[in-house]
């Protein structure tokens, strides 16, 4: 069935249910784990393929409450989970059933206990798979696909939500604004292939020039947004200086002539004249063409903006 043997987690007080279970489904598919009903299933669940719980009928209770905390568990799916029961334990195996996990009733037929624990096992593959897909559908749907970083409309979206916080939490927030200088001429005297080539350069030295917690974006053609959370505006500068100073210490291109430089617009909340996301993006944008008309290769900041007091939320 598998190219491995599937390790299972048997959740029982008797060992002998071990040896039964090896008997039934053959210990060249399957290794088997023993583990006490308790708070230590949830943590083991995690590192086994599927968990096996034999319900007996002093444990009904605890039973239905582990069950329902091994459906919960966050993150990937979970591992998929048989019910071993009795008859008797009749309100664990109907809850049981009511949440899609198998039931096999003691005492089992081994050809029956091994068909349901590998439809089990296809079925939490697919599921797998389909969340891996969804997971590579939502990252795709989000990245810009020339430079890997992030997309216009995932920067959007994220301006809103961390200015709605920064407003929430009185937080600062800022953003960061750059644009390639005279990269038209890149185009030009190297073709787009170059042209390609150096914006994904950029990007990653963007990247590798802020904090994990920064999101940078592809803004639109040469342009990009460094979008800075719980960052005053001295930390912004900081920042920006720095990404300034990283890119002209590029060298790109097919042969690594190329030299870059940038014009860059930073802009913060609060501010006096920042009352949204929309203002604080407009102001940046601002920042970012002064710089460009003041002969690029360096850093501007909104015309209304003065920098405020130090703090200890600065981008370095």
């Amino acid at each position: 069935m598998t190219l491995r043997p599937c390790t299972l987690l048997v959740v029982d007080e008797a060992e002998s249910t071990l040896a039964r279970l090896a008997r039934a489904l053959g210990p060249e598919d399957f290794c088997l784990r023993l583990a006490s009903p308790g708070p230590e299933v949830g943590p083991l669940a995690r590192e086994v393929d599927l968990v096996v719980w034999v319900a007996r009928s002093a444990g009904e209770p605890s039973a239905l409450e582990w069950l329902d905390k091994l459906l919960a568990l966050e993150g990937p799916p979970g591992p998929p989970v048989v019910l071993l029961a009795d008859r008797e334990t009749r309100g664990v195996w109907l809850g049981a059933l009511a949440q899609g996990i198998e039931v096999v009733f003691d005492p089992w037929d081994a050809e029956e206990l091994r068909a349901r624990v590998e439809k089990s096992l296809r079925t939490q593959a697919r599921l797998t798979q389909l969340s891996n897909q969804v997971g590579e559908l939502q990252r795709l749907s989000s990245t810009d696909g020339l430079t890997g970083v992030h997309n216009h409309r995932h920067f959007q979206e994220r301006l809103r939500e961390e200015f709605r916080r920064a407003q929430r939490y009185d937080d600062p927030l800022a953003l960061i604004l750059l644009d390639l200088d005279h990269f038209k001429q890149v185009n030009d005297r190297h073709g787009h292939t170059a042209g390609d080539g150096v914006l994904r350069e950029v990007a990653a030295a963007l990247q590798r020039s802020v904090r994990e917690t920064d999101l940078v974006a592809r803004y639109g053609g040469e342009e990009f947004a460094v979008l800075l959370p719980r960052t005053h505006l001295t930390g912004a500068l900081s920042v920006a200086e720095r990404v300034r100073r990283d890119l002209a210490t590029l060298r790109v291109g097919p042969d690594g002539a190329l030299l870059v430089t940038a014009s860059l617009g930073v802009s913060s909340f609060p501010h006096r004249t920042v009352l949204s996301p929309e203002q604080l993006l407009l102001t940046a944008d601002e920042a970012l063409y002064r710089a460009k008309d003041e002969g690029r290769d360096r850093i501007c900041l909104h015309s209304q903006m003065s920098l405020l007091p130090p703090s200890s939320s600065q981008g370095d």
